[in-house]
């Protein structure tokens, strides 16, 4: 038992990320830039309502800039692995869960689950949704309640969605994996079989930290918090095991087709890449540590899928490889590069999905670790790449 942890330190360097200037990507010739033409996307902002169209994230309403804990934002997002990887799921913290079928959209609020709690973490088994939930100590009051202390259905972790029902139901609670009263399940890796967790928990005004591994005997979507302590082997772990699965990998080792497609810039530039895999568990974190380099490192998201694969990086540089539903493969596999609009000083780009021939990139305004205005870009990539000569 700890009172004190590397997640810390984790969270503390998220803070300082979050005010950072976006450096400039520059794209080689060999690489094909095409500029987004305003009949070709869309924008969109969050509300505690729901989401609306707005025709740029600077005239989207005002919004108190909260803690990203707190704050209504895209937290993840992923495409699901069913044929062509049609649809495309994000999380939407405080909100609820977000469904891109191709152009249509559709919110799935929940006023149970979301609105107080930090939600996440997004991964797939057998192709349906699972996400984490948790209450953070550092911002939210609620978590000391004694109503709420002493309740353990109320420590949810792990949730999957219905996404015929559009409905979240809970899988695994906290206190299932740990004994120690008023837990919240911060962070987890799950590698497809087995699942690390970090439990944060809090008794009279000190903080603890304890790590865990666990499988089920039975089927992921077989479990619910009534039935899972008896069913879950629970193993504890020391710190440096969680540490491990959550470390930065040099970018050497990232897949090949990731590092093929960006072959396209310059490799000056410090980056850290996550990359995930359609309808897949939990993603990786690649970074290219430049020595000696003096700008802030960039933070880009990728999806790799069996017909394409695509990065985006935070100043809204995206490089695409492969072929969309029903069309034909860009360049005979070779990577296309897309500026997406500039975004206003203290914004940037996050996670993204395509569903069919259309790209929703999640767009947030940040200072320091708070997060004000938040939303989504949808982007025709058929009008914007197939009308080319590609």
């Amino acid at each position: 038992m700890k009172k004190y942890s590397f997640l810390f330190v984790i969270f503390l360097c998220t803070f300082f990320s979050c005010s950072k200037k976006t450096e400039k990507i520059e794209i080689t010739e060999t690489v094909p830039q095409i500029e987004i033409k305003e009949k070709n996307h869309k924008w969109f902002y969050f509300s505690s309502d729901g989401y609306f169209e707005t025709s740029s994230p600077k005239n989207a309403p005002f919004v108190l800039n909260s803690p990203w804990t707190e704050a209504i934002r895209i937290s993840s997002a992923n495409n699901s692995s069913s044929i062509n990887q049609k649809k495309g799921f994000a999380v939407v913290n405080r909100l609820g869960m977000i469904t891109f079928d191709n152009e249509k959209i559709n919110l799935a609020v929940d006023i149970n689950l979301f609105p107080n709690r930090t939600s996440g973490n997004l991964v797939f088994f057998n192709d349906v949704p699972i996400f984490s939930v948790f209450k953070s100590s550092f911002f939210n009051d609620s978590i000391l309640q004694e109503n709420y202390k002493n309740d353990d259905s109320l420590h949810l972790f792990l949730v999957q969605f219905d996404d015929e029902a559009k409905i979240s139901y809970p899988l695994v609670n906290c206190s299932n994996l740990s004994q120690k009263n008023n837990s919240e399940v911060t962070d987890f890796y799950w590698n497809g079989d087995e699942w690390f967790c970090c439990i944060k928990s809090v008794e009279d005004g000190r903080v603890f930290f304890d790590y865990v591994k666990w499988t089920s005997a039975l089927p992921l979507m077989s479990l619910s918090p009534a039935i899972a302590s008896e069913n879950l082997t629970v193993f504890e772990i020391e710190v440096n095991a969680f540490r491990e699965k959550k470390q930065l990998l040099d970018y050497k080792n990232a897949p090949e087709r990731i590092k093929k497609m960006l072959n396209g810039f310059d490799k000056n530039i410090s980056f850290d890449l996550k990359v995930k895999t359609c309808g897949g568990s939990s993603p990786r974190v690649f970074s290219n540590d430049v020595q000696n380099y003096s700008g802030q490192t960039l933070k880009a998201k990728s999806i790799i899928s069996q017909n394409w694969s695509c990065v985006i990086f935070e100043d809204g540089t995206l490089f695409i490889e492969g072929a969309l539903e029903n069309k034909h493969i860009l360049r005979n596999g070779k990577p296309v590069a897309i500026r997406l609009p500039k975004l206003p000083a203290g914004f940037v780009y996050t996670d993204f999905v395509i569903s069919g021939t259309y790209l929703y990139v999640g767009w947030e305004e940040t200072d320091f670790y708070k997060v004000g205005k938040s939303g989504f870009i949808q982007v025709n990539l058929e009008k914007t790449l197939y009308n080319k000569m590609y």
